[in-house]
């Protein structure tokens, strides 16, 4: 079997990549909170310090991790317009037929609902 990588292959996989490493970031930072917050209660100012810095590095982590994977989706979106805007140009036919099937269907829904 041929696998061949497709540019909305290689989007998908790396946008599954930047949602698990920003989820794994933001439990880091709430992990780091919860540490923060017991060990601002009960020690002293000094680890009180320490525990802010791993949290506010933690914390610009899961942010740059979040903007990658608005990229990566806003990447996506775009490639999605310019493969739906190609099929159109491609077949003009296909696409008003399937813009009318949607149409006819919506209209069918609404009026159901309205009874």
């Amino acid at each position: 079997m041929d696998q061949t990588t497709t540019p909305a292959s290689t989007l998908r996989s790396d946008a599954s990549a930047d949602r698990e490493r920003l989820l794994n970031h933001l439990r880091d930072a709430v992990t780091d909170a919860e540490q923060w917050l017991s060990t601002a209660v009960k020690d002293a100012p000094a680890d009180v310090e320490h525990a802010k810095t791993a949290f506010k590095e933690t914390l610009q982590t899961a942010k740059t991790d979040l903007l990658r994977l608005e990229g990566s989706m806003l990447a996506r979106g775009k490639l999605a317009a310019k493969a739906t805007d190609n099929y159109v140009h491609e077949h003009p036919w296909g696409a008003v037929a399937a813009g009318a099937v949607v149409g006819i269907l919506a209209g069918m829904l609404i009026g159901a609902t309205q009874r």
